[in-house]
């Protein structure tokens, strides 16, 4: 198996395990999953900025650890006072260190669009999200079939919530569908983890356009964002970058003012 493959399986695995910790009828009791979401798709195509969707992340499998310590709500109120349009948090643990608390964390402390970053396979996942404080769920195209993005995209949409979909070749597009509300071309590969930017350059064109569309990975500088803004982009979602940085909010303030 690829990595890819791999952490789908472990998914799988940890998904029968908390399904037996937290009910559906608790995750729809709590009072977080009740309350107005904020749209992502707005924030991005209202921004008079970058459209920086900046993201909170301990680690990732390509790069090992990143910034272990880095408090989340610290980080991510940071990156809101240096003008990011969005929050992304990783809450997958095995391979991203991440968890809900973090999620929810960050949800408290701002009043912005905030991401849940995990491998999205199943519904009670969507859930979660809900009652974590999300306003958008990213599924992931090279892990679902097409009826189970439809599936996925469809009860994100009844609860109020965001979809972005994650693409990263032109054949993942046949998966789109009205319930989505952002794509996103990853210019890491997921499966052999080589990061290029042109993969976004690459795709600008195909992706059809009632859909906002962004760019994830691989964006360090204000040069590649302008190339991409010029292609169409509207968001970039930026992690590994910020969080190599001793403080994350200053690095993210750096890039804003470059543009």
């Amino acid at each position: 198996m690829d990595i890819l493959e791999t952490i789908v399986a472990d998914k799988k695995r940890e998904l029968l395990l908390v399904k037996q910790q937290f009910s559906i009828a608790e995750l729809e009791r709590d009072p977080v999953f009740s309350r107005p979401t904020i749209s992502l798709r707005e924030n991005l195509a209202g921004s008079s900025t970058a459209g920086i969707i900046a993201e909170f992340k301990r680690k990732s499998p390509s790069r090992g650890k990143i910034n272990e310590n880095a408090d989340p709500v610290k980080v991510s109120r940071g990156y809101v006072q240096a003008g990011a349009n969005g929050l992304s948090v990783l809450t997958d643990t095995k391979y991203f260190a991440g968890c809900r608390e973090d999620l929810m964390g960050v949800r408290e402390a701002n009043e912005c669009p905030v991401l849940r970053k995990d491998f999205m396979i199943d519904e009670y996942q969507v859930l979660e999200a809900r009652a974590w404080g999300a306003d958008v769920i990213l599924l992931i195209a090279a892990v679902l079939e097409k009826e189970k993005v439809r599936d996925l995209s469809a009860l994100a949409r009844s609860l109020g919530l965001e979809v972005l979909l994650e693409v990263h070749e032109e054949s993942e597009l046949d998966v789109l569908n009205e319930n989505i509300d952002i794509v996103g071309v990853n210019n890491r590969d997921l499966k052999r983890m080589i990061t290029d930017v042109n993969t976004s350059l690459a795709l600008s064109e195909k992706i059809p356009a009632d859909f906002l569309k962004i760019s994830e990975s691989g964006i360090s500088d204000a040069g590649t964002i302008r190339r991409l803004i010029d292609q169409g982009y509207a968001g970039f979602l930026i992690g590994e970058y910020f969080m190599q940085h001793e403080n994350p909010a200053e690095a993210c303030r750096e890039l804003i003012e470059g543009l």
